[in-house]
């Protein structure tokens, strides 16, 4: 019965964004320009598919290797900035001219709309975090980017309607493309560097999922790319990574506190209109809860639930897994998995995008950080969590969730931040099968 009630709601949405594309008058189109971005917005990617809160993952199909080079092919040998061949996304994905696709063409499967159904925001307007009035507790979350010195807000409230903004950073040593992405059926909020040689690329939602995880395509060859790898897994970019810039989900009180100049996405002009604030997904993180049926194609690991949150660290082939439950209950823990002197922070505070009806309605999770230990001198740090920030033992040091010393003898430093993601295990142990996790 709860089935049923959670499709006719995604009906209900999805008639909803049909209506919000009619009244702004726009035309689905298969276009390769961000200026001619497809305007249309047919339903949402999740909301349109086989929804249900409350099944199971089980799959009798083989497990199927992700991200996996075609072992007789050196990807090392492509031009990637050669022009463009043939279309991979609306044409023929097995065209000999591309590098071999790293992941089943079969595996990718239609989430519900067409490409640019979920509209990309690729020419995001802003406003200060003072002018910043939508924005309705200060438990919602918002995905904060600093490039250069230069931060930038990104509420969820609008990402989860619009997954992608192309956006550009001007900082003090020139233009930085940065694309900024969210995966509500993965809870990941990631962004990666755009540019691959001399090109730009602009990227948009394709409608697909890869192992219930969107699947961007680029406008400029229209390759197939793994928003939780950051990698071309299809066509003329098949094989490429992006560089990842970190990408840090907060609360809009820790947003504010921390970054009081930045400027925030404004709700009023994202070219749209859709019901900010809400979230379609309601009850989806419910922790004993698997990912949609048929979303997944392959099993998944069962050393945790296939809900429970956890921060993702990646650093080259190492990667680790922290659960967020441990890490709320001592507040600080230092990972050193692989050698590694990194430090993860929790606080209060954020709640979940995925749980209530409304967003500000969620129930608290908690915010992390993830950083390089160290003080700008190179002195390796150790920390303790309080109830006015992490303290670092060697001295005295006051620091924010933001990794931002506030007070005592480093006041003004700001640690390294680490690309680090906060997400579902089932989406992390699936992208990352080699994980380790944290303390076992």
């Amino acid at each position: 019965m709860r089935r049923f009630l959670v499709l006719l709601l995604a009906l209900g949405l999805t008639a909803a964004a049909c209506a919000d594309s009619s009244d702004e008058g726009s035309e689905g189109s298969e276009t390769t320009t961000a200026s001619e971005a497809d305007e249309a917005s047919n339903s949402e990617e999740e909301q349109s598919g086989d929804d249900a809160a409350d099944n199971g993952s089980d799959s009798d199909t083989a497990p199927s290797e992700v991200a996996s080079p075609d072992p007789d092919f050196d990807y090392t040998t492509v031009d990637y900035d050669a022009e463009p061949g043939a279309n991979a996304l609306f044409g023929d994905r097995s065209n000999p001219i591309f590098p071999p696709p790293l992941v089943p063409i079969a595996d990718i499967v239609g989430g519900g709309p067409p490409p640019d159904g979920i509209p990309s925001i690729d020419f995001p307007e802003f406003v200060s975090v003072a002018e910043t009035t939508f924005m309705e507790s200060d438990g919602e979350p918002i995905v904060a980017v600093t490039v250069d010195g230069v931060t930038k807000g990104y509420p969820i409230r609008i990402m989860t309607w619009h997954e992608i903004v192309n956006d550009v950073f001007a900082t003090p040593s020139g233009d930085v493309p940065v694309t900024v992405t969210y995966c509500p059926l993965c809870n990941s909020a990631l962004a990666y560097d755009r540019r691959v040689g001399d090109r730009v690329l602009d990227f948009g939602t394709s409608g697909e999922l890869y192992q219930s995880a969107m699947v961007m395509y680029d406008r400029q060859t229209q390759s197939l790319w793994s928003h939780f790898l950051g990698q071309g897994i299809v066509g003329h970019y098949a094989g490429l990574q992006l560089e990842f810039v970190p990408a840090q989900t907060l609360s809009w009180g820790a947003f504010k506190d921390s970054f009081p100049d930045a400027m925030v996405v404004d709700q009023a002009k994202t070219g749209h209109e859709r019901s900010y604030g809400n979230n379609p997904y309601a009850g989806y993180d419910e922790e004993t809860s698997g990912p949609f049926p048929g979303f997944v194609t392959q099993e998944i690991d069962d050393r945790l639930l296939d809900k429970e949150r956890v921060i993702g660290i990646r650093d080259g082939q190492n990667a680790v897994a922290l659960e967020l439950d441990v890490l709320a209950s001592v507040g600080v823990v230092a990972v050193t998995d692989n050698d590694w002197n990194y430090v993860a922070f929790f606080q209060d505070g954020l709640v979940s995008a995925l749980d209530a009806s409304s967003i500000k309605d969620g129930r608290q999770v908690g915010q992390t950080g993830v950083f390089v230990a160290e003080a700008g001198d190179g002195t390796a740090l150790t920390f303790t969590a309080t109830d006015d920030g992490f303290v670092d033992d060697q001295t005295g040091s006051t620091w924010s969730i933001t990794g931002a010393a506030t007070d005592g003898p480093l006041a003004g430093e700001q640690l390294t931040a680490l690309s680090h993601v906060d997400t579902f295990w089932f989406a992390w142990s699936i992208f990352q099968p080699n994980t380790t996790i944290w303390g076992q």
